[in-house]
């Protein structure tokens, strides 16, 4: 099983370097808008205020949604969440925890606590899940943390 998570950890993280620019001097959130595929997670980073906070010095670790999994929410949800700060930062915040968090330090059951003060359940067989979102890219490094891309958004209870 270990063999399989190395192998799928390894693969994740050659899609990121085909996706992401090879420049760790970028801080997440510029490293998230040149890659292009995360337009409404940066929308919804700016509408809560974010911005300067994932800009700062870090280091955090960011499981991030990318546009497709924002858009398989229900109809009108992104829309409602843009309009309620409050609820938006608390799901934006469980996709942070602080300090680097890189693939390999993770372990199956894991609990991590995340900046909204809740915990995500890390999962590792088959592939790395997040609260049951699969990571499906892994170890993109940035000046101030590190992104691991995910295929769903991940509400906490």
């Amino acid at each position: 099983m270990l063999r399989r998570t190395f192998i799928a950890a390894t693969a994740a993280t050659t899609l990121a370097t085909a996706a992401f620019a090879d420049n760790h001097s970028m801080d997440i959130v510029d490293t998230a808008v040149e890659a292009g595929d995360f337009t409404t997670l940066v929308a919804a980073v700016e509408a809560a205020g974010l911005v300067e906070t994932l800009k700062g010095d870090g280091p955090f670790t960011v499981f991030a949604p990318t546009d497709e999994a924002f858009a398989a929410l229900p109809e009108g949800t992104v829309e409602g969440l843009l309009e309620d700060t409050e609820a938006l930062t608390a799901i934006l915040t469980y996709h942070v925890v602080p300090g680097k968090v890189m693939s390999g330090d993770l372990s199956d059951g894991m609990m991590a606590a995340t900046v909204n003060g809740a915990e995500v359940t890390i999962g590792v067989g088959d592939a790395v899940t997040v609260d049951g979102a699969t990571v499906t890219a892994a170890d993109i490094e940035a000046s101030n943390g590190v992104i691991h891309v995910i295929d769903s958004v991940i509400i906490p209870e």
